[in-house]
């Protein structure tokens, strides 16, 4: 009889699109008496049996019952109802020390010249009242007070209840001077402790009850947190406890010598839409996406911003991702890009770069700089009638990895180059990198003492510069040495509004010195001629082996057509 309780006292989550202002709630709490317990147990089996009234159970109702044992009251967001201790506290105008107490001030005042409070035991603490973040820890710990099991608050839990109250004191004096460090880079356990506090943006509302004995309303010891509603803003809504749904009500043990019980039960009794009002708000949703849709359009426009024709555009978003294999630690990346025959880039474009200092990180056996650095390029190949021997050149990004500890001991890791992708879409490339060798024991010690290496002063000279015009460049005695690999993300774009046959067949010729894997430029185009060659010789073959009067035929045919 008495032991049917809802001990399910966890929060629920619910997500509506309707305003959080047309929720609303029916509370009710009940006090457990044995005549009231004994009340329902005889109705229960009165019901349960057919030939009888229960004319002989009003005798057993008390009549008390109505009045100070129980109360139902409906409540809104935001909702303010007062409390005995508020009514009599607001009375004196001297106690009010905000615009809000003095809004309360003047409310109490107008309760009091007409019928009163429509509420007795039942009251509300909205968002904005100075209760509302400084409750005890143990009201807001609403399971232990709605359950028979006692379980004490984590370390979480605590540091939230006084979240919100710092939130509101919280005062600033310049906020471009941050009070407190913006990084920790050696946080400790306790830091971590402490600072691991969820603060997020949400509107809070408490639904109390002032669960006293009759006659000795407004204590503060005797009020008790009912019910927690919590919302963003956008559409999501916490409450805690749940909504009684047909279940059993729940349970609430007051403290002191009588230990009372009251019965909560809570009920969402929010006015449902009506179908022609959620198709009429479903069609205005749809008239509004549609009217954005439209405005985004004629921002954006509806045609594509195009090159000039014979001109093809050429677009690169790339990310320098990582660097591994280096000697010494603390990597940065100078890059640049050279522009071939035939290309440019806008004024303003930035052709070189440098990236951050990064401290490397040990990954498998390996040490790996992570960059993440990003970058952009730009560029426009315009072209030309050339002769069919030559070939389209793509834009090279050449770029230099060095160290700098913390001695400002600065050294040369290694040279490398990134040949432009010929087909868009996206690209990883991993370029091995190396860097020039001095011989003799001087030179070691030089770099790991004091810093410093040989360098290159063309870095093009990492593949043939453009500058270059002989047939073959020699590096005959010139000593390397193998270093890391740079890794690169690359996201291409060509746009083009006409090209010309000569450009295609220049694409062609590119595809093909691609999968040749030729190691020069020179090598690719003899490989090249020497295909066409062999082409010509297997027509002029062809071309004998037919028929004599087939030829001449062939000839006639084209000096009538000629003429």
């Amino acid at each position: 009889m008495a032991d049917c309780w809802n001990t399910d006292t966890g929060e629920a989550v619910y997500r509506s699109r309707d305003a959080i202002k047309n929720l609303r709630i029916k509370v009710r709490i009940e006090r457990v008496t044995s005549t009231a317990a004994l009340s329902q147990h005889l109705q229960q089996q009165v019901l349960s049996q057919q030939d009888r009234g229960d004319i002989e159970l009003e005798t057993l109702t008390s009549q008390g019952q109505t009045g100070e044992n129980e109360e139902e009251v409906v409540v809104g967001w935001q909702e303010k109802l007062f409390s005995q201790y508020e009514m009599e506290l607001f009375q004196s105008e001297a106690a009010c020390q905000t615009p809000l107490d003095r809004q309360y001030h003047a409310e109490v005042k107008a309760l009091n010249r007409t019928k009163g409070r429509r509420n007795h035991r039942i009251f509300t603490y909205t968002d904005h009242d100075r209760y509302t973040s400084c409750l005890p820890l143990h009201q807001m710990q609403s399971g232990d007070l709605l359950t028979t099991t006692k379980s004490s608050p984590t370390f979480l839990a605590e540091r939230m209840a006084s979240v919100r109250h710092r939130r509101q004191e919280r005062r600033t004096t310049d906020c471009n001077i941050p009070k407190t460090k913006i990084i920790n880079w050696e946080p400790t356990e306790e830091f971590v402790k402490n600072s691991h506090v969820v603060n997020n943006a949400m509107q809070t509302m408490h639904i109390m009850g002032d669960l006293g004995p009759t006659g000795r309303l407004g204590q503060k010891e005797n009020e008790f947190l009912l019910m927690t509603i919590k919302t963003d803003g956008s559409g999501t809504v916490i409450v805690k406890p749940d909504f009684n749904k047909n279940k059993e009500p729940y349970r609430i043990v007051t403290d002191g010598e009588k230990r009372e019980v009251w019965r909560l039960t809570v009920e969402n009794i929010s006015t449902t839409m009506k179908p022609e009002e959620k198709d009429r708000e479903q069609n205005m949703y749809k008239d509004l996406y549609v009217r954005h849709k439209e405005y985004l359009n004629s921002l954006v426009g509806q045609d594509f911003e195009m090159p000039p024709a014979g001109i093809l555009r050429y677009l690169m978003n790339g990310e320098i991702v990582s660097a591994k294999g280096f000697e010494y630690d603390n990597l940065y990346i100078h890059f640049f890009m050279e522009l071939p025959n035939n290309w440019s880039s806008l004024p303003f474009q930035s052709l070189s770069g440098v990236t951050q200092t990064c401290r490397t990180k040990t990954l498998g056996k390996e040490n790996v700089a992570l960059f993440s650095y990003p970058f952009n390029f730009e560029a426009f190949y315009m072209s030309e009638k050339e002769s069919e021997e030559s070939i389209l050149q793509w834009p090279v990004l050449y770029f230099k990895v060095l160290s700098l500890d913390s001695w400002q001991r600065y050294r040369t890791e290694g040279y490398g180059y990134l040949l432009f992708p010929a087909m868009p879409g996206k690209h990883t490339v991993t370029c091995h990198t190396w860097r020039p060798l001095q011989t003799g024991t001087s030179s070691v010690l030089r770099r790991f003492f004091i810093g410093g290496s040989p360098e290159l002063e063309d870095h093009s000279y990492v593949r043939i510069p453009g500058t270059f015009k002989g047939e073959r460049l020699s590096r005959f005695g010139f000593c390397t040495e193998t270093t890391g690999s740079v890794t690169f993300n690359l996201h291409c774009i060509q746009q083009a509004r006409s090209f010309v046959d000569a450009a295609m067949l220049k694409k062609r010729r590119q595809k093909v010195f691609d999968q040749l894997g030729g190691f020069s430029q020179q090598g690719a185009v003899c490989n090249i001629l020497e295909a066409f060659q062999r082409a010509r010789r297997k027509m002029q073959e062809a071309r004998e082996s037919l028929p004599r009067d087939l030829i001449s035929a062939t000839s006639q045919l084209q000096i009538e057509s000629s003429a």
